[in-house]
């Protein structure tokens, strides 16, 4: 049968590094943000007999993955098998040997057959071992990264973390490297609350919140909002708004109101708060702008004052375009460029301030454990770039042409006023306040972090 072999060094522990792996979230931190898989069904962990279900994409098609545990030794091995799924057989082995008492290897070595026998590998053997290099080459470097981060923050005590848009871009990042860093996250949700998920329900526009979810936690981190993507109607506007400031206006006087708050309080925001500037360096002291988006991220950060006025610490992410091929901006641009039809918004010369996807899980993270930290955050890479840089360095790393451009008066004729906002607009972005509170960037060079979330 064919077999990979992939091994890397860890600056962590094994006992460690295997216990991030059996922590809740290690399959959604593992799972590169290309590749289609959400897990529908599982047991209790990574013990013999425990099981995963998940739906994962094969060319055009959603299978359904089977995977047994088995082999287990704590804090060395284990191992999976298929049991049903779109290998003709699968085993996994994942090991993990100490070099030291901070120091380790992460082995994961993998033996697969493909369907219809002989010709089945002959034909997609390559492509197979290709996929799967590229697969746990981001792996490892996602373990590596995270574990490093939960041990620069090493000596806290776990944390219990509320979160709301737990299911959103950022949320689904952070809630499985809050929970594989050994804290407790519950969940505050819209829809139907799952209690066995640590999921609570509150409906902001009513203001209805379980504050059952609020008891004993260290940290709510607010992340939840109407998508700002589509063409902004009026009604489309007013949900842009409300469901940001009526949302954290109820947080925040909720917290106000208990005898015992959380400690801390983030809650995101937007680098819109600047408006459109040109090429002026925009710090957190900076002026705010104007026009709909400015507006906006002006009144929802006003919301928070009752929480700071009850003496919590409170952080506004200020963030920015944000680098992930799972959703968001990124993900919208990939077909046009990948067919080779990407190219400039307008003259290009507007600043694109950015960050990756795990940069902003770590901005996140490092704002709870920093009690020197409050008030705006400028969330964004430290080296902005035009649009003309941004398009030229995503047609590099997918290998393809950049030669068309969208005038600016056929964007706006499309996509009306958040063309003009988002894609037009030039907001160069310095992120003071982190890097002068230590915050060591993961990914600062935009061609590093589109190669990490393309797996380029």
């Amino acid at each position: 049968m064919p077999e990979l072999t992939y091994r890397t060094r860890i600056a962590a522990a094994a006992e460690d590094v295997f216990a991030w792996h059996a922590r809740p979230g290690a399959f959604e931190r593992l799972t590169p943000p290309w590749e289609r898989a959400e897990v529908v069904e599982r047991t209790s962990g990574i013990q013999n007999g425990d099981r995963v279900v998940v739906k994962t994409g094969v060319g055009p098609f959603i299978v359904r993955w089977v995977a047994e545990h088995f082999d287990y030794i704590e804090g060395r091995q284990f191992r999976d098998r298929q049991i049903h799924g779109p290998f003709s057989k699968w085993v996994h082995t994942h090991r993990f040997e100490p070099t030291g008492p901070d120091a380790s290897f992460l082995e994961d070595c993998i033996e697969f057959a493909l369907p219809f026998g002989a010709i089945g590998n002959f034909l997609g053997k390559n492509f197979t071992l290709r996929k799967l290099n590229r697969m746990f080459a981001y792996r490892h470097r996602t373990t590596a990264h995270d574990l490093a981060t939960h041990n620069f923050y090493k000596g806290g005590r776990a944390m219990n973390i509320l979160v709301t848009g737990a299911n959103g871009l950022i949320g689904s990042a952070l809630v499985p490297f809050l929970t594989t860093g050994g804290h407790d996250v519950r969940r505050l949700v819209r829809g139907r609350a799952s209690l066995n998920n640590n999921e609570y329900f509150w409906d902001p526009y009513s203001g209805n919140i379980d504050k059952a979810c609020l008891e004993g936690v260290d940290v709510l981190v607010h992340l939840s909002g109407e998508n700002i993507a589509g063409r902004w109607t009026a009604e489309k506007k007013k949900k842009l708004r409300d469901s940001r400031v009526i949302s954290t206006r109820l947080l925040s006087q909720t917290l106000a109101g208990m005898p015992k708050p959380p400690k801390v309080f983030v809650c995101a925001s937007a680098m819109g708060y600047y408006g459109h500037r040109g090429d002026e360096i925009l710090q957190e002291e900076s002026a705010p702008g104007k026009g709909f988006l400015a507006d906006t991220v002006q009144e929802w950060e006003r919301q928070v004052e009752p929480a700071i006025k009850k003496g919590i610490r409170v952080v506004n992410l200020r963030t920015s375009i944000v680098l992930s091929a799972k959703s968001g901006a990124l993900k919208e641009m990939l077909l046009p460029f990948k067919m080779g039809i990407g190219g400039v918004f307008g003259s290009g010369e507007q600043y694109w301030s950015w960050i990756g996807i795990d940069d902003v899980v770590g901005v996140i993270y490092h704002s709870i454990q920093t009690g020197s930290l409050s008030g705006p955050v400028n969330v964004a890479s430290p080296n902005p770039v035009t649009n003309r840089e941004f398009t030229k360095t995503l047609g590099r790393v997918l290998s393809r042409p950049t030669i068309f451009s969208v005038p600016a008066a056929a964007a706006r004729l499309v996509l009306g006023e958040m063309a003009e906002e988002l894609l037009l607009s030039s907001i160069r972005v310095e992120p003071k306040n982190l890097i002068g509170t230590g915050y060591s960037f993961r990914f600062p060079e935009l061609d590093g972090a589109l190669r990490h979330v393309l797996g380029k």
